[in-house]
C-alpha cells in the first residue's frame, strides 16, 4: 500500500480519486508521496522512501527542487488547473485599475446615514472617473496556461494585445490567438503597453522583472498587474514609480508591507486560485499525477524531471532516474541481458542533467539485477512496478 501524506487542506474531490491501494492522511510516516499547496517544504527531511511531491497549483517555490532532483524525487505541479480562476481575477484587477471603483466603493461605504447621499454621489463621482479598456494595449509577459487565456480574452474586450515569452511551448503557441502580437523583445512591450500583466514563474532569472530600469521604458501612467508572484516586482522601485506617477496603478495579489496602504495600490490577499472549482481541479490533477507515477512510473507535468509516458506493455516495469550522460542505457540493459530478461519496450527521456528510462519486461527482474542497476555510477533511483 502506498502512503500519501497531505500538507494543507486538499479538496475532497481530489482525495476521492485514491483507491484502496493508497493510504491518505496528514499524520503518516515514511510516506511514498506528498500532496501540498502552499506549505513550506524547504526544511523538510526528504527521506529516501519519498518518491514524489505534487503541488496542487502551479508555483513550486515552496519545494526544494535541487534536493528533490538529487534524490530522485519527482516534483509535479498542476498547470492549467487554476488558470480560469486566475484569468477571471486578472480581469477584475484590470477593470479596477482602469476605473477607480476601489476608492469609489471606499467612499460610498463611509456614507452610512447620509440623507443627502443621492445628491452627494453626483458630486463625488467625478473624483473616480477612469478610462475604458477598449482600444488600449495590454502587454502580457509570460504566455503559459494563464497568460494565454488572459491574452485571448483581452481581445474580446476590444484591446490590442502584445505577448512576450521567449520559451513559449508548442501547445501554448497553438492555443494563442493569431491576433495576439507575439513580440520578440520585452522592451517593445514595455514601450507600447498601457497595461502590463505578469504571468511568469519566480526564478533567479525573473526576480525583479519590474524594476527601475524596466519601468523607465514604460509609458507614463502605465498600470501594472501582478497575479503571478510577489518577487517579480521590486517593491522599492515600484514605490518610487507610484509616488512620481510613472506607474498610475499597481494591482497585486501579493501585498507587501511597503506598498499595502499606498493610495495607488490595489492589494488583493492572494485570491488568484481561491475558488472552489480551482482547488478541486488542482487536487484532482495532483492526485492523478501521483497515482500514475507510483503505479506505472509515467511522469506527467513534472517540473524537475523529464515528462515520460508509455503504455504499460509488459508484466513488470523498471523505472530508472539517472544522470544524462553517455552509455547509461547500455549499462542498464546489460545488467538485465545477463539474466536473459526480455525487454518488451523501452523509453528514455532527458531534461538538462537528468534522464529517465522506462523498461517493460515480460518476467519479474531479479533482486540481483535491480541491485546491480542501482550500483551503476550515475543512477539516482530505481523503482519496479508490477502490472
Amino acid at each position: 500500500m502506498y502512503k500519501i501524506k497531505l500538507y494543507n487542506n486538499i479538496a475532497q474531490k481530489g482525495l476521492d480519486r485514491f483507491n484502496d491501494r493508497f493510504l491518505v492522511g496528514d499524520d503518516l510516516q515514511e510516506e511514498d508521496a506528498i500532496i501540498v499547496r502552499s506549505a513550506n517544504l524547504h526544511d523538510l527531511d526528504y527521506a529516501d522512501n519519498l518518491k514524489a511531491i505534487a503541488r496542487a497549483g502551479a508555483g513550486v517555490n515552496n519545494i526544494d527542487l535541487e534536493t528533490c532532483t538529487q534524490k530522485g524525487i519527482v516534483v509535479f505541479n498542476t498547470p492549467g488547473a487554476n488558470s480560469n480562476a486566475v484569468k477571471e481575477l486578472v480581469f477584475a484587477g484590470l477593470l479596477l485599475a482602469s476605473r477607480d471603483i476601489y476608492h469609489g466603493i471606499e467612499w460610498a461605504k463611509s456614507q452610512s446615514g447620509n440623507e443627502n447621499l443621492s445628491k452627494d454621489v453626483e458630486k463625488q463621482k467625478k473624483k473616480y472617473a477612469g478610462n475604458e479598456i477598449t482600444g488600449k494595449t495590454l502587454g502580457v509577459i509570460g504566455l503559459g496556461a494563464i497568460g494565454i487565456q488572459v491574452a485571448n480574452l483581452a481581445l474580446r474586450f476590444g484591446m490590442q494585445v502584445e505577448g512576450y515569452d521567449p520559451y513559449i511551448s508548442v501547445d501554448n503557441a497553438w492555443s494563442m490567438s493569431r491576433w495576439v502580437n507575439h513580440v520578440k523583445d520585452e522592451k517593445e512591450l514595455f514601450a507600447n503597453a498601457d497595461y502590463i500583466s505578469l504571468h511568469l514563474p519566480l526564478m533567479d532569472s525573473t526576480k525583479n522583472t519590474i524594476n527601475k530600469e524596466t519601468i523607465a521604458l514604460m509609458k507614463d501612467g502605465v498600470k501594472i498587474l501582478n497575479f503571478a508572484r510577489g518577487g517579480l516586482v521590486n517593491d522599492e522601485d515600484m514605490l518610487e514609480a507610484l509616488n512620481s506617477g510613472k506607474v498610475a496603478v499597481y494591482v497585486t495579489d501579493f501585498p507587501s508591507p511597503l506598498l499595502a496602504d499606498h493610495p495607488h495600490v490595489i492589494p488583493i490577499p492572494h485570491l488568484g486560485a481561491s475558488t472552489d472549482e480551482s482547488e478541486e481541479n488542482c487536487a484532482i490533477k495532483a492526485a492523478d499525477e501521483v497515482m500514475e507515477y507510483l503505479t506505472t512510473g509515467n511522469i506527467i507535468n513534472s517540473v524537475n524531471m523529464p515528462n515520460a509516458f508509455a503504455p504499460f506493455t509488459g508484466n513488470y516495469r523498471i523505472c530508472v532516474i539517472h544522470e544524462n550522460k553517455p552509455k547509461m542505457i547500455s549499462q542498464i540493459t546489460d545488467k538485465l541481458a545477463s539474466e536473459d530478461a526480455n525487454i518488451e519496450n523501452l523509453l528514455n527521456k532527458s531534461k538538462k542533467e537528468i534522464a529517465y528510462t522506462i523498461l517493460d519486461l515480460d518476467q519479474k527482474p531479479s533482486e540481483k539485477s535491480i541491485n546491480e542497476i542501482k550500483e551503476i555510477r550515475g543512477v539516482v533511483r530505481v523503482e519496479v512496478n508490477e502490472k
